[in-house]
């Protein structure tokens, strides 16, 4: 009787070799099962995406800069493994924390929180963070927003283009900001008023403010996808960078460009899809939108993404050594003087 063509990978148990990197470890994980085997499928996924001159989009959710995902994020960037960062206002703010050389603490998930009050400790699960140097965060945001005052309303792009080279001045670590500024990439926070970035912004009294433009990261955001070869996302965790992320491609098709849905996509989540939320979503569930590509290459990893992130990470660090090197930054400096994002604007 012929093999049912459904039984032609067999799974193969994992052998231990001490001598063995990481990628190779993944790269045997491949052929077992369950989140494993979808670790290994996420690096070989990320890594054809960096063959393919795919432009990637990276969103981040989660307390993952104070959770100790910092360098590996400034990793990304400085490397050239992602094109484009969409975050929280939350995961910057504490990148700007710990760049101007604050820390955020190891502490516990069992504690008197009203005990912690009364000292000024904010906890975030089992990190504990100083409010008093939070406060002193928020005034050098504050400082920095006023300084630009004069200039037109900028989309956050700009705004954290701008604020990254001031900390390179002023910062005693690098940081993602400080990264994304060198290296061209650009960062976006479509809800910046949602985290202590938009706290620090609100103390300031002097009538008008400081003014983003966050429908034109809307129209940048599209007309990059739009513009690129192919794209490939990321997601650590779900809300609003992955939306906006998701987004683009329908935006893109609305504003007139021929668009076809993300070619490569990852998540690592801990949400699951039958609560109806975002951060759960199936890819599968975003091709109905048109938003990710009908023969997309992709993965959802169901993995705590501070487990997740360092290994996958350091394994496509290891897999794309011989060829990372020439990888084309896309261009755009000319995306941003498009005609056609002038013709929105004006």
């Amino acid at each position: 009787m012929a093999k049912l063509s459904v039984l032609s990978h067999p799974v193969f148990p994992v052998e231990i070799r001490p001598q063995n990197t990481l990628a190779e470890l993944l790269r045997d994980m491949g052929r077992t099962a369950f989140q494993g085997k979808n670790l290994s499928l996420a690096v070989r996924i990320w890594v054809k995406m960096l063959r393919q001159e795919a432009t990637i989009l990276l969103g981040l959710a989660g307390a993952l800069v104070p959770a100790g995902m910092r360098q590996v994020l400034v990793y990304l960037v400085q490397n050239r493994l992602i094109d484009c960062l969409v975050s929280t206002g939350a995961n910057l703010f504490h990148d700007i924390h710990e760049t101007l050389g604050y820390n955020h603490w190891q502490g516990s998930c069992v504690v008197d929180d009203l005990a912690l009050k009364k000292r000024g400790i904010d906890r975030i699960y089992d990190v504990f963070a100083v409010e008093r140097e939070f406060e002193k965060t928020d005034a050098y945001i504050l400082r920095f927003a006023r300084s630009q005052k004069s200039c037109p309303p900028f989309t956050t792009r700009e705004f954290f283009f701008r604020l990254g080279r001031q900390l390179l001045r002023d910062g005693k670590r690098e940081g993602i900001l400080t990264s994304a500024a060198q290296a061209g990439v650009p960062v976006y926070c479509p809800a910046v008023g949602d985290s202590s970035i938009g706290i620090a912004l609100a103390q300031d009294t002097q009538s008008p403010g400081f003014i983003f433009d966050v429908v034109a990261d809307v129209r940048e955001t599209a007309c990059l996808v739009a513009r690129s070869k192919s794209t490939g996302v990321i997601y650590l965790g779900g809300g609003t960078p992955k939306n906006f992320i998701q987004q683009t491609e329908v935006t893109a098709g609305k504003m007139g460009f021929k668009v076809a849905g993300h070619r490569y996509a990852i998540q690592m989540t801990t949400d699951a899809p039958h609560w109806g939320g975002l951060s759960g979503c199936t890819f599968e569930e975003a091709q109905s939108w048109g938003k990710i590509a009908e023969t997309a290459a992709k993965v959802t990893l169901y993995c705590d993404s501070t487990i997740a992130l360092p290994l996958v990470v350091t394994a496509v660090a290891q897999e794309s050594q011989g060829f990372i090197s020439r990888r084309r930054r896309p261009a755009m400096e000319k995306l941003w003087s498009s005609p056609v994002l002038k013709r929105a604007a004006g």
